[in-house]
């Protein structure tokens, strides 16, 4: 069974500004809660570019594989999750709004793990899940916006 869920923020800032910030992979530790990424493979850009995020607190967490399928800059990227404990779709999208702003949309398309207790404890789960990942978004949307802005 899979389970999806998307997360979006407004950036102040156009949508070539928002992608170098959501693609730069070392610095999402700056604004992802609980996560560090590394590129492992072809510099982390374009299909086949692949990457690692460790989520968790010290050596407590999970590492989470992904290679890029899809990259359409500075719109949308599409990574396959394959790690041991993550799998399933996570998906970028950058959208143009008026007045120079942006917005971005966060989904994942997961793949449940444990079965039934992955789907019945998947309600339970997803509320923080997302509280942190909107947490995170809005991390990014402050800096991008305060970077963009700055003289």
């Amino acid at each position: 069974m899979s389970a999806r869920i998307t997360v979006d923020v407004v950036v102040d800032a156009p949508p070539n500004v928002v992608w170098a910030a959501v693609t730069d992979w070392p610095r999402q530790s700056e604004w992802m809660l609980g996560t560090t990424v590394r590129v492992t493979d072809r510099g982390g850009v374009g299909v086949g570019g692949g990457l690692e995020a460790f989520t968790g607190v010290g050596r407590v967490g999970f590492l989470d594989t992904m290679v890029i399928t899809e990259w359409n800059p500075p719109h949308r990227c599409v990574v396959r999750h394959t790690g041991n404990v993550v799998k399933g779709l996570g998906i970028f999208e950058v959208l143009a709004l008026p007045a120079g702003r942006s917005r971005f949309v966060w989904a994942e398309e997961l793949d449940l793990p444990l079965g039934v207790a992955g789907r019945a404890g998947w309600p339970l789960v997803r509320p923080g899940f997302a509280w942190g990942v909107r947490r995170s978004l809005q991390k990014l949307a402050r800096d991008v916006g305060r970077e963009h802005a700055a003289p």
